[in-house]
């Protein structure tokens, strides 16, 4: 059978079943990767890649194996830089612009052997809560195309939750692996500082991005980073180490679902946090209902910090992107921070001053704790449009800040969390995915994952968009493993 009539076949494979087929013999990488390819070309209507690389990809599958994930089909987000491949940051303003080097986080990769067969898309420099950027058109969700994957890795979402990858490149600077987690109906776990730094975020005046992937399943997550801790040597934290597939004690969970600005959360929202913490209570945890416990002013004051990010990118995109930046290029809603940070210059220094002792109020609160949980995201995800970046610079915040006034706050914390798609919009088998927010003390991602497997034994989620899923079973079932 050849790699065209089995591409979606392959598709039911996470990452570590692919990688052990391809080390046991079963199917070489070269028809795991051509199979990816072939997907990626079935799937063009998400637009999820803006950059495809199907000859890298191929010359990676057909190396000596190397590498704990050796052939496994991925994407790098088109904010990081591959070698010899264009990288487009989300916007106009880059040009066409090729990369001459990779960066040293896309080189893990390359040692993992992932086989990479394009660039995700992304929101313009990765701004914004949707990927929707003006250059390059919506990135559509395979749920439902209609509606967002949210962002800023928007891309990686969507060709994990349709079967093209199993895993993929993501980037969290304010809740762009989570928010694409939920709206994707995937696994998305946001490390804690300095375990994967995003390059040059130690330059910013509060540390808050980093690097990590989106996957289907809690095992590919734990795989991924166990891997990448045998090739990470600059890491400045205790490795995550093994990750039982349960908690070995009982855990003292504390679950909210209000949001801390005050504005509403969806009812399905709220529901599925419910639910979520009556399984964790039926598993015998201590799980206890409490109060939103961040204060409005940590989301106003990252808001602050947002449009600073922004407008230094505007102002020194021509160091801090290449050369050749045109800034005049920009959307509206990026120029949109950039006036809002000079507006209001004095403030916004003072709340990056507040910001920056936020980690410590962070772990007063969670201390009595193991986790924290409660929603990703305080709506379903957005139809297309809802945040476009051509609209409003002043009603587009207000929007975001009702969709997801959770996730930035766990940022400057710089502690772990970790998104899983434990809900659905209306429940229905075409429904929406909803995810839950676990939040840790920093550098304990261990307990994030070991209660993360146990909720997915104990309630299985879809590990593939219902399209996909149809598609593959009008084919040939899959061998047994």
């Amino acid at each position: 059978m050849s790699a065209g009539d089995r591409r979606w076949e392959l598709a039911e494979w996470d990452g570590v079943e692919t990688a052990e087929r391809v080390r046991r013999g079963d199917v070489s990488a070269r028809e795991v990767v051509d199979a990816a390819i072939a997907r990626a070309e079935d799937a063009a209507t998400l637009n999820a890649l803006v950059t495809a690389t199907p000859e890298q990809a191929r010359r990676v599958a057909e190396r000596a194996p190397h590498g704990a994930l050796f052939g496994v089909p991925f994407a790098v987000k088109d904010l990081a830089q591959v070698a010899g491949v264009r990288t487009a940051w989300g916007t106009a303003a880059s040009g066409t612009y090729v990369s001459r080097r990779s960066d040293p986080t896309v080189r893990m990769f390359e040692a993992l052997g992932f086989a990479s067969i394009g660039k995700s898309a992304t929101p313009e420099l990765g701004m914004t809560a949707t990927t929707e950027p003006l250059a390059f058109g919506p990135c559509r969700n395979p749920w439902n195309e209609a509606h967002s994957t949210g962002g800023s890795s928007g891309g990686a979402g969507a060709l994990v939750a349709s079967g093209v990858v199993p895993i993929a490149h993501a980037s969290d600077g304010g809740g762009s692996i989570r928010i694409p987690a939920s709206c994707c109906g995937l696994v998305g776990l946001k490390p804690s500082r300095q375990r994967l730094d995003m390059e040059g975020s130690n330059l910013l005046p509060v540390n808050i991005a980093v690097h990590g992937v989106l996957t289907r399943t809690v095992r590919d997550t734990v795989a991924f980073w166990n891997a990448i801790e045998r090739e990470n040597k600059a890491s400045k934290l205790a490795p995550i180490g093994e990750v039982a597939p349960a908690p070995s004690r009982r855990l003292r969970l504390a679950v909210f679902v209000d949001s801390p600005i005050g504005t509403a959360v969806d009812a399905e929202v709220r529901a599925t946090v419910e639910e979520t913490a009556k399984l964790c209570s039926e598993l015998g945890h201590d799980v206890r209902t409490i109060a939103c416990p961040f204060p409005a002013q940590v989301v106003h004051d990252f808001l602050h910090l947002w449009a600073f990010v922004g407008f230094i990118q505007a102002k020194a995109g021509r160091v801090l992107v290449h050369r050749g930046f045109d800034a005049s290029k920009l959307e509206p809603f990026t120029r949109g921070f950039g006036l809002a940070f000079k507006k209001n210059a004095m403030s916004a220094m003072v709340a990056i001053r507040r910001l920056r002792g936020f980690s410590r109020h962070f772990s007063d609160i969670v201390a009595p704790y193991d986790l924290l949980v409660g929603p990703t995201v305080a709506e379903p995800p957005p139809r297309l449009g809802h945040l476009a970046t051509d609209r409003d610079y002043d009603e587009t915040i207000t929007r975001l800040l009702s969709f997801t006034p959770f996730t930035g706050l766990i940022n400057a914390a710089g502690a772990p969390a970790l998104s899983l798609p434990l809900g659905k919009v209306g429940k229905s088998a075409n429904g929406l995915p909803l995810g839950v927010q676990l939040a840790a003390a920093h550098g304990n991602e261990r307990v994030l994952l070991e209660l993360a497997g146990e909720l997915e034994t104990a309630r299985p989620w879809p590990k593939l968009a219902p399209s996909v899923r149809d598609a593959v079973r009008s084919r040939a079932p899959l061998a047994p493993t």
